[in-house]
């Protein structure tokens, strides 16, 4: 039986402590301050939390009054991320600002991600704690989804410091403990959101998709028919290789480097495995390429636990077919420390799209996308939670 969650107070001490050390703000305040200046503080501070905009490098924020002093945080494809105080708890939340309505591809992943997110329910995903938009549709030219304020992320984690064989493990049981729960509800692919269907043909725009693409499983990029949740096994076990040496393991500069970096690293294909390749012109290209014989990961990590080697190695199976799933990935014995599946808890029922949204035009999706936004706020006033839109 493996720990149980949330951590036990060893963990919380011993292994998560270390990678936060504490950062101590010191203000230095005159003892004597006069009582104009106090005046006008408070003035400022109260001018602050009346407005609605706040202008963060160039983009209007329009969150207020209930969300106040912003701060930057970094931008996306679509979208700036500030931080800002919530007036109504209290408390330091994250908000991203997102302008997706002038293409069809934004305005689907936005409907996706809102439809999604905003069901979820599970301690390692985090979730849409409320969005602001327009009160018409016809108004509506921007949307500001809040969430929580993370302390930091894994990539600054890699970049400020090696992990021990602990962290490692500590992380990569919390990611696959919040797998289990998205594929539970029918869900792959989930940073483009897709429900997994092994028949239905997912093609177009996923073949040239830039941003994630050195976490991407070959399947993806040879546009292979039909996409499962192992795509997203193969991502975790990039996650992984990029925990045990604090460098990304497949750094394509283009789809077919990324290929051939794959290939270099796992072998060829066998001819067994080149039939899950159902583009014609995809296995061509494999098969012209010079055989590569697959390469011993403890030559890649040698100083890494042989027990997460193992892992990794069934992870990044190339046949989609034969790769671990997330089930399989949790009992693995380089987890067993925090195996519990009693403390892994799954989605109430799988979920469905009405519809599938590809075909749409964008006029329609962002008619959706209200109505969605529509329906987070009737449920949270259900459960007696307050949320902001903005006024005409």
């Amino acid at each position: 039986m493996g720990r149980r969650w949330p951590p036990t107070p060893f963990i919380k001490q011993e292994i998560l402590r270390p990678l936060h050390p504490p950062i101590h703000l010191f203000f230095v305040i005159p003892h004597r301050v006069h009582e104009l200046h106090r005046h006008q503080y408070r003035m400022a501070e109260d001018e602050v939390r009346a407005t609605k905009f706040e202008l963060i490098r160039g983009q209007v924020f329009e969150v207020g009054p209930r969300y106040h002093s912003l701060s930057y945080i970094g931008e996306g494809a679509y979208g700036m991320v500030v931080s800002a105080y919530d007036q109504a708890t209290r408390t330091r939340v994250a908000i991203k600002k997102i302008s997706p309505f002038e293409h069809q591809t934004f305005c689907q992943r936005t409907l996706r991600e809102i439809k999604i997110l905003s069901r979820f329910r599970h301690e390692n995903i985090i979730n849409i704690q409320d969005i602001i938009r327009a009160s018409t549709v016809d108004q509506m030219k921007d949307i500001y989804i809040v969430q929580c304020l993370m302390e930091t992320d894994l990539y600054k984690l890699l970049k400020t410091q090696n992990l021990s064989n602990d962290h490692l493990c500590y992380f990569l049981y919390q990611i696959l403990r919040g797998l289990k729960y998205i594929h539970s509800a029918n869900i792959c692919d989930f940073g483009l959101a897709r429900v997994a269907d092994p028949d239905h043909d997912h093609t177009g725009f996923l073949t040239e998709y830039v941003a994630t693409r050195w976490y991407r499983a070959p399947e993806i990029m040879l546009n292979s028919k039909g996409y499962t949740k192992s795509i997203d096994i193969w991502s975790v076990g990039c996650i992984l290789g990029e925990m045990l040496n604090s460098r990304p393991l497949f750094p394509g500069k283009h789809y077919l480097d990324q290929l051939n970096l794959i290939l270099a690293v796992v072998g060829s294909p066998s001819e067994e495995d080149l039939q899950c390749i159902i583009n014609e012109k995809a296995r061509s290209y494999i098969v012209s390429l010079p055989h590569k014989v697959k390469q011993p990961w403890n030559k890649i990590y040698s100083h890494a636990d042989p027990k997460a080697l193992d892992l990794l190695d069934k992870m990044l199976t190339f046949n989609p077919n034969k790769r671990i799933n997330v089930e399989q990935a949790l009992a693995h014995p380089y987890l067993e420390q925090y195996y519990d599946p009693a403390d892994e808890p799954v989605c109430e029922e799988p979920f469905k799209f009405e519809m599938e949204f590809d075909d749409l035009p964008k006029e329609s999706l962002k008619e959706l996308i209200f109505e969605q936004i529509n329906e987070f706020h009737r449920l949270k006033q259900k459960d007696g939670d307050s949320s902001q839109v903005l006024s005409s």
